[in-house]
């Protein structure tokens, strides 16, 4: 069953600049560390306002027999182009791409997008890859067709491992030495062109430890977009639109979900896009609904939830939906003083920083 999924928005009179703070560039994570468990982990207990810091590897404390884990298997692709205009070398071009719309045709974004008028030919990785802009999609993105030797390459995923790059975000501006550490360890459908970045902090290892302990692990998938991290332009935040994004909750996750939480487990989401989109198909009662579709859910305070009883998350950027969203879990508040507080004791941001957990 398909279905996309647009939440009611509560009313508020917050404004976008109520998720401000201030962030020395030097705090913001250029590398992972390694290895992937030993980053710092805020813990915010909300029952007692207590905040505790520990490793990542010490989520096990946190942790309960009878718990369901819920993480998001989808995997980042090359998703980064660099090409030019078909005969005319000169004329370069880059693409990134946001979401599949249908088989070869994706919606993406161009720099310098004045160049990619509707009908230009481009070429990628000395014409391993050919591509015709067909039309205009929502803020000047552009609709890409690509076209490839279908005898030598699978589909349009085997073309962009041999000609694309890893899609980092812009605030990243050191080369990363291995493109697997922008992967989580569970990841699996590829699709998204950026990481779920509060997964990166699992190992194997740790995984299994995990479910020894008695506590289920259930994979959801979202194609993460740009949407999730574009600005929020509007001053008011009941007035910014969510772009959609692709998700899947396959019936056996639900299914482990819902009997975990009817015998008085809870419901651990890692990272937002987890949480977004559990919080899509969950109904009324905090049942979870097996089910595919497109969100554009906007989660900010002042959204009631129904079924996420606890949160594993990195640290975001000030006036994004993210932000918004880990403040509507918890408040705004409490969120923002934790944030000063992790910048004091110097905690690394963003998708290769640390971690926080509020329960």
């Amino acid at each position: 069953m398909s279905e996309t999924i647009l939440n009611e928005k509560p009313k508020t009179d917050l404004r976008t600049a109520d998720f401000r703070y201030d962030l020395p560039p030097e705090r913001i994570a250029q590398h992972p560390v390694e290895p992937r468990d030993s980053s710092r982990l805020m813990v915010l207990n909300r029952s007692d306002g207590s905040i505790a810091h520990r490793h990542f590897r010490d989520i096990c404390d946190y942790l309960h027999p009878g718990d369901v884990l819920v993480i998001n298997d989808s995997k980042v692709i090359p998703a980064r182009l660099y090409g030019h205009v078909d005969g005319r070398p000169d004329a370069q071009i880059e693409l990134l791409l946001l979401r599949q719309r249908e088989l070869d045709v994706w919606e993406t974004l161009v720099r310098p997008g004045k160049r990619a008028r509707v009908g230009m030919r481009l070429v990628f990785g000395g014409g391993l890859l050919r591509a015709e802009v067909t039309g205009m999609a929502e803020e000047g993105n552009r609709l890409v067709r690509f076209d490839y030797d279908r005898a030598a390459f699978a589909n349009v995923y085997d073309v962009l491992h041999r000609v694309g790059t890893m899609p980092l975000p812009p605030y990243i501006t050191e080369r990363l030495a291995d493109d697997s550490r922008y992967q989580t360890v569970y990841a699996r459908e590829e699709g998204s062109a950026a990481a779920p970045t509060a997964g990166l902090h699992f190992t194997p290892e740790l995984l299994e430890k995990i479910r020894s302990m008695g506590v289920a692990i259930a994979p959801v998938m979202l194609h993460v977009g740009l949407g999730t991290f574009r600005p929020v332009k509007a001053d008011r935040v009941d007035e910014h639109v969510m772009h959609t994004e692709f998700f899947s909750v396959p019936a056996e996750s639900a299914r482990v979900i819902n009997e975990r939480k009817r015998a008085g487990g809870r419901l651990i989401c890692v990272g937002t896009t987890s949480c977004r989109t559990i919080e899509s198909v969950a109904d009324g009662d905090g049942t979870i609904r097996p089910l595919s579709g497109d969100t554009g859910i906007f989660i900010y305070p002042g959204y009631r939830f129904k079924a996420v009883d606890a949160l594993i998350t990195n640290f975001h950027l000030p006036e994004s939906t993210l932000l918004m969203l880990v403040s509507a879990f918890y408040d705004r508040e409490h969120i923002l003083n934790a944030y000063r507080l992790a910048v004091e004791q110097q905690y690394r941001f963003f998708s290769f920083g640390d971690a926080m957990l509020i329960e």
